[in-house]
């Protein structure tokens, strides 16, 4: 079995779906540490008629200390789910398949979610189930597993009973290799090249949000996802 992990991030890139390609099961990593500075957890990039397009959800922080991801609260002070949504609607009124995609997020968005992470989890599992992946979505909480760097990798690994762990080359100097090897899990690198797809607004941007892909391309988006062309080392 193939396993690969990722922290649960908003409106993910189309690396992350291809991830999860790669392997049988991605597991969320909602039991770490929420990082203190700018995170993907909290932000990402579409495209308007002035180039990036970019949405921010806010969340509690002052006064909260060290947080693991599955506790941190969204703010409501401002009305951040109507702006996100004014956007998408102006944005993308020329996408061809926003009319496809718009009641889902919509309803997505007025669900009110209190946490960070149900709302991006809501978000993944909406975008999982539009692109047609059928690998199989896990939480970290669900496996009853804990610890930080490689100990964790090397244990959802184990509690999954998978042989082979594969993520992307960024993230290697970051791994204990010696770890995997002793507990017998293989490592494997998936060297990920973003593709180039019909957008809206002039210059192409890479690495957008994979809804940018989803609402330009429609059904055609996962086959241009598999186009990144990964290799494995």
């Amino acid at each position: 079995m193939v396993v690969t992990t990722h922290q649960p991030i908003f409106l993910p890139w189309p690396g992350f779906f291809y991830k999860a390609l790669c392997a049988d099961v991605m597991v969320l990593l909602d039991q770490v540490q929420f990082p203190l500075g700018r995170s993907w957890l909290t932000r990402n990039r579409l495209k308007s008629d002035q180039g990036e397009l970019w949405l921010r959800v806010p969340v509690w922080k002052r006064g909260k200390g060290k947080q693991i991801i599955a506790e941190v609260t969204i703010c409501e002070e401002s009305f951040w789910r109507r702006k996100h949504l004014c956007s998408i609607r102006q944005q993308y009124a020329h996408a061809p398949y926003l009319e496809e995609h718009l009641p889902a997020l919509e309803a997505i968005y007025g669900r009110g979610q209190q946490r960070l992470c149900a709302f991006n989890l809501d978000l993944i599992r909406y975008l999982w189930q539009a692109l047609g992946l059928s690998t199989r979505l896990l939480l970290q909480s669900e496996l009853g597993v804990s610890g930080s760097g490689t100990a964790l990798l090397v244990a959802i690994c184990r509690a999954l009973q998978a042989d082979t762990y594969v993520t992307l080359p960024m993230v290697e100097k970051y791994l204990d290799l010696d770890a995997f090897a002793a507990a017998g899990l293989a490592v494997r690198f998936a060297r990920f090249r973003p593709p180039v797809y019909p957008q809206l607004w002039g210059d192409f941007r890479y690495n957008l949000s994979v809804l940018d892909l989803l609402l330009t391309c429609g059904p055609k988006s996962l086959a241009i996802i598999k186009r990144g062309q990964a290799t494995f080392s």
